[in-house]
């Protein structure tokens, strides 16, 4: 790989990890005058719409079978429109940079159920400990939340039960019919679409006259740009550089959430909210560096075959 090919590489996942980094904060504006079901069901729709189109544009169409649509409605459930909804909610009382921090526990929780659910994939002690590592900090980040009570302890429940939903959707992409890449996440926000479409009718609270245009364009955004854009540009780099190089937004994204809400929404940095993080990105380290060494004992042995 040139250096060429290396920087755009990077270049594009620093665009995805700024997309997924500040989408807090912009859930965390929609939800000042937009319901939280609202938000979710606009932010579907329009990453729905921008999605299929840019598949028929590429001469590509989406499948018609009920098999496949089975499994286009079940990833929509775990992998959209359950976590986008929670989140939502959760952040109607929890700072967004803390929202952030606390998803960063996705990839720990994948990885205790794929230990289950998923075969080759077995814990060790690196996994393990990362594991006690990130609860011990998302313990820690809500810790004062519990300390406040009221509606914020159902919130930050709420966004870590999210942050499980998109590991349980990371284990059902593995074991449901597969899909091309920009089909498949046209197919799954379609289908969420649908899913939410008779909800949202029936249950949205949304009042046009308490609108503000902040929220509204905040809402915009979401499905423009963290969603549609974002899962793109997502693709695009899993093509050019892999799923490993992809991971490294593990790392990257609650730290951009935590001090976008801190620069852009004034939210409160507590240095137990830096401990946590940092007790956070040291569980996710030590879970991929059994992996290393192991891929490298496994080269060896190739090599010497």
């Amino acid at each position: 790989m040139d250096a060429r090919t290396s920087l755009f590489n990077w270049l594009l996942l620093m665009c995805l990890v700024m997309l997924w980094g500040t989408s807090f904060v912009f859930t965390s504006i929609s939800v000042e005058t937009v319901d939280p079901l609202s938000v979710v069901f606009s932010r579907v729709l329009i990453a729905a719409v921008i999605l299929t189109s840019v598949v028929y544009f590429r001469g590509q169409k989406l499948p018609f079978r009920r098999r496949d649509w089975l499994a286009f409605i079940i990833m929509s459930i775990a992998g959209n429109a359950l976590p986008f909804f929670l989140v939502s909610w959760g952040q109607q009382w929890v700072d967004s940079g803390i929202a952030g921090m606390i998803m960063a526990i996705m990839p720990l929780m994948t990885m205790l159920l794929a230990h289950y659910l998923v075969e080759g994939e077995r814990l060790n002690r690196y996994k393990i400990t990362g594991f006690l590592f990130g609860i011990s900090g998302v313990t820690l980040l809500l810790g004062p939340v519990f300390g406040g009570g009221g509606q914020a302890v159902f919130g930050g429940i709420a966004i870590f039960v999210a942050a499980s939903c998109y590991a349980v959707n990371t284990i059902l992409v593995r074991r449901l019919p597969r899909f091309s890449p920009m089909v498949g996440a046209a197919g799954v926000m379609v289908a969420a679409s649908l899913i939410l479409l008779p909800v949202w009718w029936f249950q949205t609270t949304l009042n046009p006259d308490q609108l503000s245009m902040r929220s509204v364009s905040s809402v915009i955004w979401l499905g423009i740009g963290p969603t549609a854009i974002a899962t793109m540009i997502l693709f695009v780099v899993i093509e050019r550089a892999g799923p490993t190089f992809l991971s490294t937004i593990n790392y990257m994204i609650p730290v951009v959430a935590f001090f976008a809400g801190a620069y852009i929404l004034s939210e409160p940095v507590a240095w137990t909210s830096i401990i946590a993080l940092i007790t956070i990105l040291t569980g996710i380290a030590l879970t991929r560096f059994r992996s290393t060494q192991t891929q490298r004992a496994e080269s060896s042995a190739k090599a010497s075959i």
